[in-house]
């Protein structure tokens, strides 16, 4: 795919920072939500835990979350078929008991994310 594409998918993108010691319970949280952003309609999830993410001197990933000592830097992205339907999904999940009733094992105030329109997909 390229940019002009009609095909295009949509991204929503997060960084945030997770204590190390919640990695089984952030991995437990990001099963649950990515089952109920699928049933929302999301094409995939993918969520990343930081193995080499070097601190910056004017900017960086642990930078822009805030790193703390202890915690790791994770990246995710949701997938979606287009933008109105990304729309459409996070309406619907955002009015959704399930996902009132979780509690994230992170800071979520540190976490910083976008929507952004697919340009390549190599």
């Amino acid at each position: 795919m390229t940019l002009g594409d009609t095909n295009m998918t949509y991204v929503d993108g997060m960084v945030a920072a997770v204590p190390e010691a919640n990695k089984a319970a952030y991995l437990d949280h990001a099963k649950k939500t990515a089952e109920l952003f699928k049933e929302a309609g999301a094409l995939s999830v993918v969520e990343c835990w930081g193995a080499d993410v070097p601190e910056g001197k004017l900017t960086s990933m642990p930078m822009a979350v805030k790193l703390e000592e202890g915690e790791t830097v994770v990246l995710s992205w949701i997938s979606w078929p287009s933008k109105d339907a990304r729309d459409a999904a996070w309406e619907k999940l955002m009015a959704d008991e399930r996902m009132a009733g979780m509690e994230m094992p992170f800071d979520g105030s540190r976490m910083i994310f976008g929507g952004f329109d697919v340009v390549l997909d190599a």
